[in-house]
């Protein structure tokens, strides 16, 4: 049984927020970038994550995907982090509460807004998170009552609930509001989080790259 944690990610992915969860806890890790269509469709990949997609986690022999589920995983493996509460204390309960709200209502309302999906009214009472409105309204409410989103400390809920509302922000499918402008400010300049941004990053910019020398290849190739 290995101890290694492999992380199987891309650099535009849900990845980014599992390597942040990586960067906070402070293990080593070794990171496969897979590309979207091949890699990530090839039947090795496939037998540790069937739906062909990242992010997913190998550690002792345990397969792990789904972000917020790898969050929390991480978290438990690693106590000492700090970034869950322990079994049995109460603050568990608002842990647990908001790391899977954004996993859930957060993560299909802002899907289907970013689709141009609108549920009609009469038909909202269907869906487990009603509206958009509704979903970011209790979102507001929830990083608004403390610095942290599930009470005074920093944990893995932060790490996934707040790359949702980063990102919101930034592409337009979470309305720019002061509450979640300070809290993606308390949260997005840790150390971890910036160290992980800019590891994404560069590896973006050496995909990009990579994929401009082999189109301008393709182009000086052409008779």
């Amino acid at each position: 049984m290995s101890d290694e944690i492999v992380l199987y990610t891309h650099p535009m992915s849900r990845g980014r927020i599992v390597r942040w969860m990586l960067e906070e806890i402070g293990q080593p890790y070794r990171a496969e970038l897979l590309e979207y269509g091949t890699t990530m469709k090839a039947p090795a990949y496939l037998a540790l994550n069937p739906m062909g997609k990242v992010p997913t986690i190998v550690h002792r022999n345990t397969v792990v995907t789904e972000a917020a589920a790898i969050c929390a995983y991480l978290a438990d493996a690693f106590p000492e982090a700090g970034l869950a509460p322990p079994p049995g204390d109460p603050a568990r309960g608002p842990y647990y509460r908001w790391m899977f709200f954004a996993a859930g209502p957060v993560e299909a309302a802002v899907s289907n807004k970013s689709l141009g999906f609108e549920v009609p009214q009469e038909r909202r009472g269907m869906l487990g998170y009603g509206s958009i409105d509704e979903v970011v309204n209790a979102l507001e409410f929830a990083v608004s009552q403390h610095d942290y989103i599930a009470g005074d400390r920093f944990t893995a809920a932060d790490v996934y609930a707040g790359s949702q509302i980063g990102w919101g922000m930034m592409f337009g499918t979470i309305e720019k509001r002061p509450a979640f402008a300070r809290y993606w400010e308390r949260i997005g300049s840790r150390p971890a989080a910036l160290r992980a941004r800019n590891i994404d990053d560069a590896l973006l910019r050496e995909m990009q790259e990579r994929a401009e020398q082999t189109t301008a290849g393709k182009s000086e190739a052409v008779p």
